[in-house]
Parts: C-alpha cells; sequence; structure tokens
C-alpha cells in the first residue's frame, strides 16, 4: 500500500531525470493528473499523454531538457499526509523570489501559487518547483 501517492510522482519525476529518461510513467489519477498539466501549464515538462500497452491505468509524462540539463532542477513535497500545510492567499510561498512555483489545491481545483493569487485563493500547497 502506497501511503503517499503525490510524493511517489514526484520521486518517480526526479528518478527520471538524474536517469537522463525522455518520459516517466505514473499511475492515473485525476490530482496527480491535475498536477501534471500544472507543470505543463508552467513549461516544467513537454508534454501529458496516455500510457498504451499497461495493466493498469496511467499517464507518461515527457520530461523537459534544455541545452542538456534538465528544466527541473529541484522537485519537493510540501504538505505531508503526517502534516498537511494550508496557506492563505497572502500566505502563500514564494518560491525561489518568483522564478519557481508552487503547486496549490484550492477549492476552484489544483493551480499554480501565482493563479491562485490573482484568483484570491489559498489552499494546501502539495509541492514546489524550481
Amino acid at each position: 500500500m502506497m501511503t503517499d501517492p503525490i510524493a511517489d510522482m514526484l520521486t518517480r519525476i526526479r528518478n527520471a531525470l538524474r536517469a537522463e529518461m525522455t518520459s516517466v510513467r505514473i499511475p492515473n489519477s485525476s490530482l496527480k493528473r491535475a498536477i501534471a498539466h500544472v507543470l505543463k501549464d508552467e513549461g516544467y515538462i513537454e508534454n501529458i499523454a496516455e500510457a498504451t500497452g499497461v495493466a493498469h491505468p496511467a499517464f507518461e509524462i515527457t520530461l523537459k531538457y534544455f541545452e542538456g540539463q534538465p528544466v527541473i532542477s529541484e522537485i519537493k513535497r510540501a504538505s505531508k499526509p503526517g502534516l498537511r500545510l494550508y496557506r492563505g492567499r497572502y500566505k502563500l510561498p514564494r518560491v525561489s523570489a518568483g522564478l519557481g512555483v508552487a503547486i496549490v489545491s484550492t477549492s476552484k481545483g489544483v493551480m499554480s501559487d501565482r493563479e491562485a493569487r490573482r484568483q484570491g485563493l489559498g489552499g494546501e500547497v502539495l509541492c514546489t518547483v524550481n
């Protein structure tokens, strides 16, 4: 049994980047897919596609590299099952002075910290990306 599927997803991405893989397969869930869409919208990954030829539902993330280096230098889980991290709209973290992004689960869905501030929403800070 997996206790933290989001941490598993982030670890799969980290390991694939270290191994210089072009893509990584992630077990499917609506929350993980929403996080992947935020990563794509922010320009950290290339593409999201359905994984084919697998027994369990999954999707595949195509990783993005620039001049041989991964675009994602650090991806960390912020809120954990044992310690949830909720922040209001004025207390949302600014990652690397605005150069990175925090992914937030709000009442209007999963979005970046910039989008949450723009809409005046707070929520659970899921992870941070540089």
